[in-house]
């Protein structure tokens, strides 16, 4: 070779290295040694060199990750060492009665040491490297025999093409002895490797391919894991290439010796695989017990949804590899490992009755009260039914076998009956006749899908609009709990609103658990916040129909009809400016469609209610409105919101956006302008991801309202 391809040669095998220090220090140690940009003129440099002298193309060169002619179909791949599937538990009882299992069967004292992984949800790939080079990529299939699949694996840039040879001092680190090393060098250099673990896709990667397919009029990918088997099964390399596919490793097999030679430790396996170039999950551990694994259970479940995978469960198991020979094979799945599943975010229960609520309007309401069961890490007894229509949409009866859903922030509910496992002991549920409080005969007015009580005195209605005024959406008193209200209307002390404003420190001394101090403050809350923002005051007053957002629509009405809103006007003043809307106006009102109108028309014409904001405005009860139409920085802006705030509550977060203009939606969807994703955010924030709608957390939140 002369002087000058010498030097090309030294170029490219330079650029090579370079390129693949890159790739390890990005995928494995999750660092950025050099900016996108540079590393992509660096491959080009490197490709371009490599078109000019072919003859030092080599298989585990970068550019050779995507290439050659699609496939007619794959081959298949015998498993020369069984890909096995686990079994799975749903419970710490679960994970005891199968930690007493091995027990017995060992015959004695198990170390209780588990090396605990994530379970990621994708597609279990096997990869054989000889003398270093990955030379093939197989799918589980039915775990002795898969599908060669080397070709779409190598466009995974998170696998290495070559395994990278460690340094002495590293692998002595983790615990190798220098017989170990020369033995492991000879693995590396000269025999088998077999790398496995799981073919993944981001959520991120996922919702951009979803954006572009709604762009391109193509069907959605339906969820991560069948992208990934979908991509890994491509016939064209290519598309598999734009998927963006990833990969973290989870065993290691160096065939011809038995578990727990050479590698010793499961946790010692993790951390040779990450010097060999390959990822594993961060969130790994070493744990002492179950106790310690039911801990790292409960603690990966709570951060599930912000991980930027999906994963449906963690899986543990002995880190003393040893006992894996030992503890064997039992049926389809090994001993010595345990699939811990998260709970759904829908299951199966029994609906044991239906017991009706009345709300502050009087509507009832059928609530499902259930067989507890364990949906997305929550125990429940009990699911919303809406009303008596969705009864009759799910043809649903008392002894039926139901499904119920919880996915996140979204209250349990029933989505489906299992006809089919009736015995035909179950019963019908018919509506209610009477009020279950009051007693009197229940109403269905015309036209509308809910039962009423009439009576305007029921103690049900009385005690849910008194909670409903307290609220911190409305009057916002902290320290007004629903024990309180209830205790406060049984003894006879407050019967509607109006009450609130006359109690004494005295009267409510009287209360069991409430001493002078308490007694005080209570008092205090009321008479410190007398006068309350337009909508607010609106809201509290429970007119039908009429929710927060409807609430700041009428307040920015009614403000340009009031006197001047720079000092305070009375519910008084109130009333007789509403009384003399029309109806036809009531009509015209953003979001206020033809029943709204009716209701606020017929609450401003009640004399009843003249009598309500006239107490009121006596006892100093006052409203104010600087937030009246005008510039407002939210406007036009619609906002889902899911997870827990830890600087404002939900309803105080959804009034802020409606002050400033925005409105809040409870469904995502592409027309959506801001996700605002708090702590433990539910399902809501994965479509976010896969329809590309913006997502904010709390801090980007708090400084749009700014």
């Amino acid at each position: 070779m002369n002087k000058d391809l010498s030097l090309i040669k030294q170029r490219i095998e330079k650029l090579r290295a370079e390129i693949e220090e890159a790739r390890y220090a990005y995928h494995v140690l999750d660092k950025n040694l050099i900016d996108e940009g540079a590393l992509d003129s660096l491959k080009n440099e490197l490709f371009q060199l490599e078109q000019a002298y072919p003859q030092f193309i080599t298989p585990d060169s970068p550019t050779q990750r995507v290439g050659g002619k699609a496939l007619d179909k794959f081959a298949k791949v015998v498993h020369d060492y069984p890909m096995i599937s686990l079994y799975d538990a749903f419970s710490e009882e679960d994970m005891l009665a199968w930690e007493e299992r091995n027990r017995a069967f060992f015959g004695g004292t198990l170390p209780d040491d588990y090396y605990v992984e994530l379970k990621f949800d994708g597609l279990a790939i096997s990869l054989r490297f000889e003398s270093g080079l990955l030379v093939q990529g197989a799918t589980r299939g039915d775990g002795q025999v898969g599908e060669d699949v080397t070709a779409n694996i190598r466009t995974i840039t998170s696998i290495p093409l070559r395994l990278r040879r460690p340094s002495e001092e590293a692998l002595s680190l983790i615990g190798f002895s220098l017989t170990d090393i020369k033995e492991l060098y000879n693995f590396i250099d000269h025999k088998v490797v077999e790398i496995r673990g799981e073919a993944i896709i981001t959520k991120k990667s996922l919702a951009e391919i979803n954006r572009r397919y709604a762009q391109a009029g193509r069907p959605l990918l339906a969820n991560a894991r069948n992208a990934v088997a979908g991509s890994i099964r491509q016939l064209d390399p290519k598309v598999t290439a734009e998927r963006k596919l990833d990969f973290y490793t989870y065993d290691i097999w160096l065939p011809g010796l038995k578990r727990g030679e050479l590698v010793r430790w499961r946790h010692q396996a993790d951390q040779l695989v990450r010097l060999l170039g390959f990822k594993t999950a961060q969130h790994n551990k070493l744990c002492h017990g179950l106790s310690e694994v039911f801990a790292y259970y409960r603690q990966i479940e709570k951060i599930r949804e912000s991980l930027p995978f999906e994963v449906d469960g963690i899986v543990v198991k002995y880190d003393d590899l040893k006992l894996w020979d030992v503890l064997g094979v039992v049926g389809k799945a090994p001993r010595y490992m345990m699939a811990y599943k998260f709970s759904a975010k829908q299951a199966t229960t029994r609906l044991l009755d239906v017991r009706w609520q009345v709300g502050r309007t009087g509507v009832l309401t059928p609530t499902a009260i259930l067989k507890p069961v364990k949906v997305g890490g929550v125990t429940i007894s009990r699911a919303t039914l809406h009303n008596f229509d969705e009864i009759n949409r799910l043809s649903l009866k008392i002894g039926d076998t139901i499904i119920v859903e919880r996915a996140g922030d979204v209250i349990p509910k029933i989505v489906g009956v299992l006809p089919k496992l009736r015995t035909g002991d179950e019963r019908s549920i018919e509506p209610p006749k009477y009020c279950p409080f009051c007693g009197s005969v229940v109403q269905r007015v015309a036209g509308e899908v809910a039962y009423r009580c009439p009576n305007s005195d029921c103690y049900a209605v009385t005690l849910r609009r008194l909670r409903h005024w307290a609220s911190q959406e409305a009057a916002g008193w902290d320290g007004f709990g629903p024990k309180i209200i209830e205790q406060l209307l049984d003894n006879g002390l407050i019967k509607d609103i109006v009450d609130f404003y006359d109690l004494t420190v005295d009267q409510l001394k009287i209360l069991p658990g409430l001493g002078d101090k308490s007694a005080n403050n209570l008092i205090s809350i009321i008479n410190r916040k007398k006068i309350l923002p337009l909508n607010r005051l609106i809201y509290g007053l429970g007119i039908r129909q009429v929710g927060q957002e409807t609430a700041t629509t009428i307040a920015n009405f009614l403000s340009t009809r009031l006197p001047n809103l720079s000092h305070n006007v009375s519910p008084e003043e109130i009333f007789t400016v509403g009384r003399a809307v029309t109806l036809e106006e009531w009509q015209s009102l953003p979001d206020v469609g033809p029943k709204v109108a009716e209701a606020l028309f017929s609450w401003f014409h009640d004399d009843h209610n003249y009598d309500l904001m006239h107490r009121l405005s006596m006892r100093g009860v006052a409203a104010n409105w600087e937030n009246k139409v005008g510039v407002q920085s939210l406007s036009g802006k619609t906002f889902v919101l899911t997870g827990r705030l830890t600087s404002l509550t939900r309803a105080q977060a959804e009034a802020r956006i409606k002050q400033a203009g925005g409105r809040v939606s409870s469904q995502v969807s592409r027309h959506i302008d801001y996700v605002v994703a708090g702590e433990d955010p539910g399902s809501k924030l994965t479509k976010a991801q896969n329809l590309g709608v913006k997502i904010i957390n709390e801090a980007e939140f708090l400084a749009l309202l700014a």
